[in-house]
C-alpha cells in the first residue's frame, strides 16, 4: 500500500510569457503556503515530482515556474505533462500570464532587460517568437491572467482568490454583455455576436431603455429568430459547460455582443444568467451600459 503524500491536483504549473508577472504569481503561491521552485527545467519535472511522491514529506501543495529560460529543454514540456498523467497520476494546474505586445515591450524598457529569445535584438521580435511557442501551452492553461493592466497587488488578489481555498472553490459562470463598438471583451472564453436580432435602438420608445427593461426584453424575445437562438444556444451550453468544469476550468466567461452593448446583448446576458444561475454560481455583467451617448 502507497503511503506517500498526493499531489495530484495539488501541482501548480505557472508559465506564460516573459514580463507578463510569473515573479509576482511565484510569490503569491509562496504566500499561500505552497511549496514553491523557480525556473524549474522540464527535463527535471518529471523526476522532481517522482521525488516528492517517494518523499516522507507532506507537501500537497506545490507551484513551479516553466518558462523559456530552460532555453531548448522547453520543447520537451508537452510531452513531460502528457508523461505526468500517464505515469504518475498527476494533472497540474496550469496557470498561463499573459500581456499585449505593448504592455511587454513597454516592461522590457522598464527593467532595461533584453528578452530571452531576442538577447541581442528588439524585444518585439522575441515576444512574437515566444507567442508563437507557447500556444499550445496556453490552450492547455486552465487559468489564463491577463495582466496588461493589472497592478502586481491585483494580480495577488486573483491568484488568492482562486487558490486560497480550494476544496471548497466553486465552478463560476460569468456572463457579460458588450458592444462591438467598444471592442472584444478580451477575457471572455465563449463569444455570441448578436446582432443579427431584432434592434430595439430603432424602436423611438425603447430607445433611451435598456435589457434590464422588460419593454426591450419582451421586444427582442418575441421575435422567432430570438427564439430559435435560444432553443439552440441552450443545448450548445449545456454540453459544453460540464466539458469545462471536467477540464478543471474554475470560471467560465460566456460574452454577448451587440453594436452598443444596450439592449440585444443585455437582455441574453440576462436571460442566461437567470437559466444558467439555476445550475452554476453565476455573475451578470453589463460592461458597457453605462456608456450611452445621448
Amino acid at each position: 500500500m502507497d503511503n506517500s503524500p498526493s499531489i495530484d491536483n495539488q501541482f501548480v504549473l505557472i508559465t506564460g510569457m516573459s514580463g507578463a508577472g510569473k515573479t509576482v504569481a511565484i510569490q503569491s503561491f509562496e504566500d499561500l503556503g505552497f511549496f514553491c521552485i523557480d525556473n524549474l527545467p522540464p527535463a527535471l519535472l518529471m523526476t522532481f515530482l517522482k521525488l516528492m511522491k517517494e518523499s516522507g514529506k507532506d507537501m500537497r501543495k506545490v507551484a513551479a515556474v516553466i518558462d523559456m529560460r530552460g532555453g531548448d529543454m522547453f520543447d520537451s514540456l508537452i510531452g513531460t505533462l502528457d508523461s505526468l498523467s500517464k505515469e504518475l497520476q498527476i494533472t497540474p494546474k496550469i496557470v498561463f500570464l499573459d500581456a499585449d505586445d505593448q504592455t511587454l515591450v513597454r516592461r522590457y524598457k522598464e527593467s532595461r532587460r533584453s528578452h530571452p529569445l531576442a538577447p541581442a535584438g528588439l524585444p518585439l521580435d522575441g515576444i512574437h517568437k515566444e507567442r508563437q511557442l507557447l500556444s499550445e501551452l496556453k490552450g492547455r492553461a486552465n487559468f489564463i491572467f491577463q495582466t496588461s493592466s493589472l497592478k502586481p497587488v491585483q494580480l495577488r488578489e486573483k491568484i488568492q482568490q482562486e487558490f486560497n481555498s480550494q476544496e471548497s472553490a466553486t465552478f463560476t459562470v460569468n456572463i457579460l454583455s458588450f458592444g462591438f463598438k467598444h471592442g472584444l471583451p478580451i477575457d471572455a472564453d465563449l463569444v455570441f455576436d448578436v446582432r443579427f436580432l431584432p434592434n430595439p435602438y430603432y424602436i423611438e420608445n425603447l430607445r433611451p431603455l435598456t435589457g434590464m427593461n422588460e419593454e426591450v426584453s419582451g421586444y427582442v424575445l418575441k421575435f422567432e429568430e430570438t427564439k430559435v437562438l435560444i432553443e439552440k444556444l441552450t443545448d450548445l451550453l449545456r454540453y459544453m459547460i460540464p466539458l469545462y468544469k471536467k477540464e478543471g476550468k474554475r470560471q467560465l466567461v460566456i460574452a454577448f455582443g451587440c453594436t452598443g452593448g444596450q439592449h440585444r446583448s443585455v437582455t441574453l446576458a440576462e436571460y442566461y444568467g437567470k437559466l444558467l444561475g439555476l445550475d452554476y454560481d453565476t455573475v451578470v455583467t453589463h460592461r458597457d451600459i453605462k456608456l450611452r451617448k445621448g
